[in-house]
């Protein structure tokens, strides 16, 4: 090839609309060929791999990733079953790099001249902070865990003695002043407010199997909507955008109302009174899996259901333990509500994540679909 050919065709991918396109987008894009050979990498991949795309183009997927790499079976299942797959914190890193951890897409490719199925895919890999977020389920689980014993606990060795103290203040105020009444009183209101908090708690201490039944989450997010119009969030503009086609889930009704009333509650509380929005959106993933706890088989989790708010956001001290037993940003919160929104997700199957910033509040949830397996 002359030299002012080679020039030519530098300049047409220069200027190739696609690749700048590509190459202006942060997440990283590879694509492969039938046998592995690796025939593009925009410039995200080049950096996220520490090698140049005319490197890159030298070598095979197996390569650049660790042997034993999920990214390896992923390219293989989309291949087998012709459908796009995604997973979360897959480490694709190498001595080079040294550990990288990213959540991946991986879609077959379209052969364009024939429009049909080829054994080339495409990989799309992020890396986020919502990765963490996502795998702090078991975190989650240690939590409530730890909420758990602590409710047994104190419904023990502290209700008990309790009662005793109330009831001494209740026989004591009968025989003194009106002036000192209000002393015992007090005595009476404060340890009333122990043994509500102390009620609170015990719900985590519950690890009775729920009801399971097939549910239409549309119906559930309805239900809480109207809850909502009607009280709480009369000020609030609501937005729904919905997925008609969105498959049941799996679960407890009730509980699945409770849980979302109370992220709706909380987005509602967070607006403005003057334009507030709360936007309730499902939508169906294909392929979404993340890894479950104790090397259990991948979770499926296909239907995503988002609240999002235009408030000011989470504030970012808390943001990563928002979850957590006792992690509240209100000056009157107890901190437990949405450690029994993750509970109660984790119960169905599900997980939960929040991305925040001003004016641009997202709870994601991501549960199973109803199968014949799991109904």
């Amino acid at each position: 090839m002359s030299k002012n050919n080679e020039k030519l065709e530098l300049k047409e991918t220069l200027d190739d609309p696609a690749d700048v396109i590509l190459n202006h987008i942060a997440d990283a894009i590879l694509t492969l060929d039938y046998k592995n050979n690796i025939t593009y990498a925009n410039v995200p991949a080049e950096h996220f791999l520490g090698s140049s795309l005319q490197v890159l183009k030298r070598k095979k997927i197996e390569d650049i990733i660790p042997y034993d790499s999920q990214l390896l079976g992923l390219i293989s299942q989309a291949r087998k079953i012709n459908s796009n797959i995604t997973e979360y914190d897959v480490n694709i890193g190498n001595p080079i790099i040294g550990e990288l951890r990213v959540d991946i897409y991986v879609s077959p490719l379209i052969n364009v001249s024939s429009l049909s199925q080829s054994s080339n895919v495409l990989i799309q890999m992020q890396k986020r902070t919502t990765l963490k977020k996502i795998n702090q389920r078991q975190t989650h689980r240690s939590a409530t865990r730890s909420v758990s014993g602590m409710a047994a606990m104190l419904a023990h060795e502290i209700k008990n003695p309790l009662s005793s103290i109330k009831g001494s203040a209740q026989i004591l105020s009968e025989d003194i002043s009106n002036e000192d009444r209000s002393l015992t009183d007090l005595i009476c209101e404060e340890v009333d407010r122990i043994c509500s908090l102390v009620d609170r708690m015990e719900v985590f201490s519950d690890h009775r199997q729920i009801k399971k039944s097939e549910i239409n989450i549309h119906s559930v997010l309805k239900h809480v909507k109207k809850l909502a119009e009607t009280g709480f969030g009369k000020h609030v503009k609501f937005i729904e955008l919905y997925d008609p086609s969105l498959p049941n889930t799996i679960g407890d009704k009730g509980g699945l109302i409770q849980t979302f009333l109370n992220l709706i509650k909380n987005a509602c509380e967070a607006v403005p009174v003057k334009d507030g929005q709360v936007s309730i959106t499902t939508a169906f993933r294909q392929g979404v899996r993340v890894a479950s706890d104790y090397g259990e088989k991948p979770l499926h989790l296909p239907l995503e259901i988002c609240i999002i708010d235009n408030g000011d956001g989470v504030a970012n001290d808390i943001k990563e333990n928002i979850f957590d037993p006792f992690v509240t940003t209100k000056s009157n919160g107890k901190g437990l509500g949405l450690a029994l929104v993750a509970k109660t997700l984790g119960e169905h199957g599900g997980i939960i994540e929040c991305e925040s910033g001003t004016g641009n509040t997202t709870f994601r949830i991501l549960l199973p679909a109803a199968t014949k397996r799991n109904g």
